[in-house]
Parts: structure tokens; sequence; C-alpha cells
């Protein structure tokens, strides 16, 4: 067995190399023969000594899914899941065509999302800033003026002068527990008991919740589309998407499911038992099974979960610009009233 090989591609590299992939065992090449084509045309050398790694193991006889998993960072176990499906179908390239139709559409989707957040993002940064700098050079060189007159300050200026004072005496030690803390809680995040919670409640959330159930479940029922439509059983997709979702939830349900169809239960009936799957999802896939065609309803209910989340998420995001900028003003104004207040009371105080 071949060791493993260190470091990823990126999703963009990943969704392109699937791709060709796909274009090349559809054109009728051997798997060795497209692993090689595909490894001369990667664009970097992290693809090719991917490539190169999987073909030698794939020429040793190994199946192509279990090659694909000496780069696990390259391709997830999503992927091999996929690939495993179409090589025991037979039909590898129609698989690697769905996968790869799969692969760009979440990319897209990410991109969509994250080019949305790029300008709220910069936003907050520079109001964050702002912020920081105003407690650190404006606020204390008021202060200074202040001191010279004998004037009672109001409350929310000595609480800004203390906040100044604190975060210019211990800002250093303050980023460093800022920092600590959120490693902390990364680490934190990776352990299964934690992650199952935070998985939860994240389902519960108000408006973060419903679009990220609808994106877990998107997720799901197009992996289990594309492998129950690439010749695999109920179980066996089932098991494949069970780590689509991304979430321990879905996860959780996928076993329940399994059980539930083991035992002669309906998908179906399965599926609205476990109590996390959308409704519309749960009546389409109703239909699909009373007409014998659980994998393209399954693919019409990941359509409309990727629209319905795309419209939802574009929605969130058209309203978080101005909610960051009526926040963020907000604290700002409240500084420049601390500030002016007193300014205003030393004015009167000279008039009268």
């Amino acid at each position: 067995k071949a060791s493993r090989v260190r470091g990823g591609i990126s999703e963009k590299q990943r969704v392109l190399l699937v791709r060709q992939l796909s274009v090349l065992l559809q054109s009728g090449l051997p798997v060795e023969q497209a692993l090689a084509a595909a490894a001369e045309d990667a664009s970097t050398p992290q693809s090719q000594r991917v490539l190169h790694a999987i073909k030698a193991e794939v020429t040793e006889g190994a199946r192509l899914a279990d090659a694909m998993s000496i780069a696990p960072k390259a391709f997830p176990p999503l992927v091999r899941s996929v690939v495993s499906a179409g090589e025991m179908s037979g039909r590898l390239g129609d698989v690697t065509e769905r996968l790869a139709t799969y692969l760009e559409r979440s990319h897209q989707l990410r991109q969509k999302v994250q080019a949305a957040l790029i300008y709220p993002a910069v936003l907050g940064v520079m109001a964050v800033g702002m912020i920081i700098a105003m407690m650190l050079f404006v606020v204390p060189r008021l202060v200074e003026q202040f001191d010279l007159f004998d004037a009672d300050i109001p409350l929310i200026t000595r609480i800004v002068i203390g906040m100044s004072e604190t975060l210019k005496a211990h800002g250093i030690l303050i980023g460093l527990v800022l920092a600590t803390g959120i490693f902390l809680i990364v680490r934190a995040a990776r352990l299964p008991v934690v992650r199952r919670a935070l998985d939860h409640y994240s389902l519960l959330m108000p408006i973060i919740g419903p679009l990220n159930r609808t994106v877990c479940a998107g997720r799901f029922a197009r992996v289990f589309a594309t492998l129950s439509g690439s010749g695999a059983t109920v179980l066996e997709a089932l098991a494949g998407a069970k780590g689509a979702s991304g979430n321990l939830v879905f996860s959780n349900a996928a076993d329940q499911i399994a059980e539930r169809v083991r035992e002669g239960g309906s998908f179906a009936g399965a599926l609205k038992a476990t109590g996390v799957f959308p409704p519309m999802m749960v009546h389409m896939v109703s239909s699909g099974e009373a007409g014998r065609d659980i994998p393209g309803m399954m693919t019409r209910a990941a359509d409309f979960l990727d629209s319905e989340f795309e419209t939802g998420s574009s929605t969130l995001l058209s309203l978080l610009e101005p909610l960051i900028i009526v926040v963020l003003g907000g604290i700002v104004g409240l500084i420049v009233l601390s500030v002016m207040l007193p300014i205003l009371q030393l004015n009167t105080l000279a008039i009268g």
C-alpha cells in the first residue's frame, strides 16, 4: 500500500479534475490512461503528484475509489463513495459526470455566497478598525483636554474613557486572549460531542437555521440521487449521502432511515420520521416512491432546495449590509456622542 499523499488541492482544482476524468472516461479511455492524460494537463504540481500517485495504485490493481484514499484531502469521502458506486455499477463514466456536475454546482453556489460576503466583511473590518483607532488615539487626546477643566463628565463618556484606557493599557493581552479563545473554540468544535451539539443548534437558530437545514437536505438529496441513479441500492446510496450534508444530525438521520428501510418501512416514511428533512422534500420523495422513481424525484428535490437556499441566502445577505451599517454606525455614534457631550457642557459653562 502506498503512503498517503500529503496536502490537498483547492475545490476549483478538484472540480476541474473530476470533470476532466468524466470526459476521458466517457470517451472510452481506461481508468489508468484517463489518469495519465489528466495528470499531463494538470495545472498545478500538487495535482500532478496526486494523480500520478493514484495512477500508480490503479496500475497495481487497486480500484479507483480505493486508490483515491491515499489522497484523502484531495478526494474526500463523498467523492470516493460516489466513484465506488460507479465502479460497482459498471457506469463509472456516467457517475463521474454526475459527480462533476454536483461539484460544479456546489462550487458555484459557494462562490456566490462568498462574493456576496466580501463587501459586508470589508465594511465590518473597516468600521472595527476605525472604532479601535478612535479609542486608542482620539479619546485619549480629548481626555487630556477634559482634565484641564474641573467639570462633571457624563456617564457615557466615563465608560468610553474607561474602555479606551483598558484597550490602551492591555490591548496586546486582550488580543492574545481573543486569539486563544478562538483557537480553543475551533479545536473544541472538532470534538464529536461538541460538534454534535453545534450541528443540532445550528438547525434551530432563527433565520440561519432554516437556511442551514435547506442546504444540508439539498446536499443529501443530490448525492443520494447521484448514487441511486447510478445503480446503487437504497442502503448504499444512504451510506454515501450520509456524510454529504456536513451535519451530524443528518448523518444520524441517515442511519435511522437505513434501519427503517432494512425493517421493510417506506423510504418517504423513514424520511418523515426523522423530523429533520423539509416537508416539501418528504412529499416529493413520497410521490417518487409511489411512481417508483425515487432518484428522479430526489434530483428534483435537490434542485428545489438549491434554488430555495440561493433565494434565501441572497435575501439574508442583502439585509446583512444595512444591518452592519446600523450596528457599527450606532457604536461610532455613541463614541462621538460621548466625546461631544463634555465639549458641549464646557461651551455652556463658558457662555454662562
